[in-house]
């Protein structure tokens, strides 16, 4: 094909969208509606409690409206990194949505499924091989990493999902597990027949946040991808794309914007192009993509280390706030004497202060600024969830009533707007994998199954 054009409804699936925009692509009859559904945005929790990064409700909303929208147009749909994670319980959470949708649609729909989860007695085998690397600053990984992880998937590249559109042509809907973020979008280039990676990992790389390249930000976009070039137009009359917003998409989490590392190989963007063809439309090209020597796909696992409880107070004493750090070493001081899991490492507490450094910590530059009034958000994590609740009540106590220098009213130190106070939260996860792994090939641990709904 010369031209296809792809629709992304939103940059993460469950977070919602304007209907009207959404129509309005489709409306453009898109070779392809793809969308991301995955990040470790929000940490490890996803992948070892087995949760979702969005609310079954909000899935249930997105995709009855995205299948309503493509109906009989044999238009396929592509989701990768279903439900957060991208583990196989996340991807079975995700077909039993699309069950229910294509119920309530009363429709009929063939899934091809790429699964993602990565067996524990592979990684230590590759381990063990020493073919295995820290990612970014991740430690050395260790067999007892391993043996505590709850679970593993690995980010896919396009190459699993090429052979799923290749195989499986009759499919309507591509559910896959843990995807690096532009993989679907590469994968149904490759298919359709576009032959400059540079080009389509590219544009994978910014339609995977859907309109987010926009300005205003925005949800859903169009991209028409030929060989050499591709066009990126928001679906939002009063959106636009310019070469300043989409360049400048180029540094949205990225340790640098020149250089973007991904399975199989690097995408170099020191010679892309950003021309403005309408007031609204903006042409990309000049990409490269470097292929690497060694294919490696980065292991993600998690493991549960401990459980927390939380309590959130507000202090509006200039004189105590004027103090606060002394003042939380000493209450910290004071619950750890009462409590030796504090002192050996086994259990932590932290003082989180909002509206001081809870979001920049010692990096904060503005350090003599005295607010009005701050934010506390106690932390406290220990083996089990009952000393977890004993550390935090404590340490709410102590920061109520506790004595300072200048001290002069007795009744209170903190207003709590929560009742109860201390809040059990659960399990803490931790990132017990994040690694590099090498692979003889890229679909070397991605099975594809056919699910019929």
């Amino acid at each position: 094909m010369k031209e296809i054009k792809i629709l992304t409804p939103i940059g993460m699936l469950g977070y919602g969208f304007p209907e009207e925009d959404y129509l309005r692509g489709i409306e453009r009859n898109p070779d392809a509606v793809i969308l991301d559904s995955g990040s470790t945005d929000p940490g490890p929790y996803q992948l070892g409690l087995g949760q979702t990064i969005s609310k079954p409700e909000a899935y249930v909303r997105d995709l009855t409206m995205i299948l309503r929208g493509i109906g009989d147009r044999k238009i396929p749909l592509l989701i990768s990194s279903a439900g957060g994670a991208g583990s196989k319980v996340h991807v079975d959470i995700m077909l039993d949505i699309i069950r229910g949708v294509c119920s309530s649609l009363k429709i009929k729909r063939k899934i091809a499924v790429v699964d993602a989860d990565i067996d524990p007695y592979v990684v230590s085998e590759r381990l063990n091989q020493g073919r295995i690397s820290s990612c970014s600053s991740s430690p050395e990984l260790t067999q007892q990493d391993i043996d505590e992880s709850v679970r593993i998937v690995a980010q896919m590249g396009a190459e699993p999902i090429l052979t799923a559109l290749e195989k499986h042509p009759d499919a309507e809907i591509y559910l896959v597990g843990r995807a690096y973020d532009p993989s679907p979008y590469a994968a149904f280039c490759m298919f359709k027949g576009i032959k400059d990676p540079g080009i389509y990992w590219h544009m994978g790389k910014i339609m995977e946040c859907g309109a987010a390249c926009a300005e205003p930000k925005g949800a859903v976009i169009l991209a028409t991808v030929r060989q050499n070039s591709f066009d990126l137009e928001p679906m939002d009359l009063k959106s636009r794309c310019t070469t300043v917003s989409t360049a400048a998409h180029t540094l949205y989490e990225k340790t640098r914007p020149d250089l973007l590392p991904g399975p199989g190989g690097v995408l170099d963007l020191n010679g892309a192009r950003y021309e403005q063809l309408t007031d609204r439309v903006v042409r990309v090209g000049g990409s490269v993509f470097r292929q690497s020597p060694q294919y490696q796909i980065k292991l993600e696992g998690a493991s549960i280390v401990g459980y927390r409880c939380i309590s959130i107070a507000g202090i509006r004493d200039t004189i105590l706030i004027s103090i606060i750090d002394g003042f939380t070493e000493m209450v910290r001081s004071y619950v750890s004497a009462r409590y030796q899991e504090l002192e050996s490492g086994e259990a932590q507490l932290f003082f989180h202060l909002f509206g001081k450094n809870a979001v920049m910590g010692e990096q904060e530059p503005e350090k003599d600024f005295v607010p009005i009034e701050i934010g506390v958000l106690i932390e406290a994590t220990a083996k089990t969830q009952e000393l977890a609740n004993a550390i935090c009540s404590m340490a709410r106590i102590a920061l109520l009533h506790g004595p300072y220098p200048g001290q002069l009213a007795t009744a209170g130190n903190i207003a709590l707007p929560l009742n109860p106070p201390d809040n059990p939260i659960g399990p803490v996860c931790k990132f017990s994998v994040y690694h590099l792994m090498e692979v003889d090939s890229p679909l070397e641990f991605f099975p594809i199954r056919i699910v019929e709904v």
